[in-house]
Order: structure tokens, then C-alpha cells, then sequence
């Protein structure tokens, strides 16, 4: 079966994702999870030092100014689900408007990323990267808090990893995981919608939630 983007797009609202068993392997398979991650919107963990790092200013954020290089960030580790069929599928989407990337700056220098994929209200993140101590950290809070500001409800993680946990998410069963999915299929949001956020906005949205 060829996989397409709308494909692709018909198996997330169905609670389904592709994966490759590596990146230099030509086929790609379906995971449905019996558990699922996902990172309450309204949970994210901003610890002290998660925040002095943010305010700090060291890092800079933008929005789908790199996706290929997010995607290849994140495939660039000795054991990836990555291959070169879902690199194609996501860049796809992304022209479509459907997949979108958050980048991490150090002045010149990309140096973390995360990257996944809308429909409705659900946004699926698909993987982040780090090349830089905090930087994934600082990923995600900013990209929390832009889902919370454009209108999602819900932010699937697909696993739950020490690293996620650390930050607040928590993983669900594939039972209540289908009930938020099919509310959010049905909604509508926008990733593009909310103004670049400050360092300064980030922490003290984070600090009214968490």
C-alpha cells in the first residue's frame, strides 16, 4: 500500500500513526498503542530551573522555518523510526499546511526542534530533537503554549517517556485516548493563529496553569 498524505491524515483521526522498525527500512507499519501519551494542555511541569533558562533569553523560537531540518534532526540518532517514505509523507503534509515545526535557536545555530501534525484540535507530536542541554524542554513549553493560546484540546505524545513525564504528561488508556480524539477531530484550531510569544509571556502563562 502506497501511503499519501491523505491517508496519513485518515489514520491519525482514527487513532492510528505510521512507524519504520529504522530509518534505513523501506516499510512502514501502523501503531495503535493499547496506553497513550498525551501532555495535558493544562499540566505542563515549568520547574525552576526550566524557567530561569527560558528567561535567560539564550534561546531564540520560530515557526515552520526549517521543517526538513527538524525532521532530519530528529531522525539523526543511532536508532530512528524515521525513514526516508515518512520524511517524505511529513514534508507533504507540511506543504499542505497540516504538519508544522517549532525550532530552537541558538544565534545562528538550530539546536533543537519539534515537529508533528494537526487535525481539528488534536495536535500529534511526532518527534523532537536536541542538541543542546534544554533545549527539547524549552520546545515544548513554548509549543504548549502556543496549542493552549490557538485553540487545541488535545496534544498526543503517542508514548509516555521519562522525559515527557518529567514535564507532565501522563498516558491514558487507547479507550479514553479515543474519546478526547474524537472530540477533537470534530473541532477546529489554528497553529498559525497566535503572535510569536515572549519569553516573558511563555513563563508566566505557564505559571497561571501549572
Amino acid at each position: 500500500m502506497t501511503l499519501t498524505p491523505d491517508l496519513l491524515l485518515h489514520g491519525y483521526s482514527i487513532g492510528i500513526f505510521p512507524m519504520a522498525d529504522h530509518g534505513g527500512e523501506s516499510e512502514v507499519f501502523w501503531v495503535d498503542p493499547k496506553r497513550r501519551g498525551i501532555m495535558p494542555l493544562d499540566g505542563f511541569h515549568l520547574s525552576r530551573s526550566l524557567r530561569k533558562t527560558i528567561l535567560k533569553g539564550v534561546f531564540s523560537i520560530t515557526i515552520n522555518q526549517c521543517f526538513a531540518d527538524v525532521v532530519d534532526g530528529c531522525a539523526d540518532r543511532a536508532e530512528t523510526w524515521i525513514n526516508d517514505e515518512i520524511r517524505r509523507l511529513y514534508l507533504e503534509l507540511h506543504d499542505l499546511d497540516r504538519a508544522h515545526s517549532l525550532e530552537v535557536w541558538n544565534g545562528p545555530d538550530l539546536v533543537g526542534g519539534v515537529y508533528g501534525v494537526m487535525l481539528g484540535t488534536a495536535f500529534f507530536g511526532e518527534s523532537m530533537f536536541s542538541r543542546q542541554r534544554d533545549a527539547s524542554k524549552v520546545a515544548l513549553a513554548y509549543l504548549v503554549d502556543r496549542l493552549r493560546i490557538a485553540g487545541f484540546t488535545l496534544f498526543d505524545t503517542q508514548f509516555l517517556t521519562e522525559h515527557l513525564a518529567s514535564l507532565g504528561a501522563i498516558e491514558i488508556s487507547r479507550a479514553e485516548y479515543h474519546s478526547l480524539l474524537d472530540a477533537a477531530v470534530s473541532g477546529q484550531a489554528d497553529f498559525l493563529a497566535p503572535d510569536p510569544a515572549t519569553a516573558q509571556d511563555v513563563v508566566q502563562r505557564m505559571t497561571q496553569t501549572s
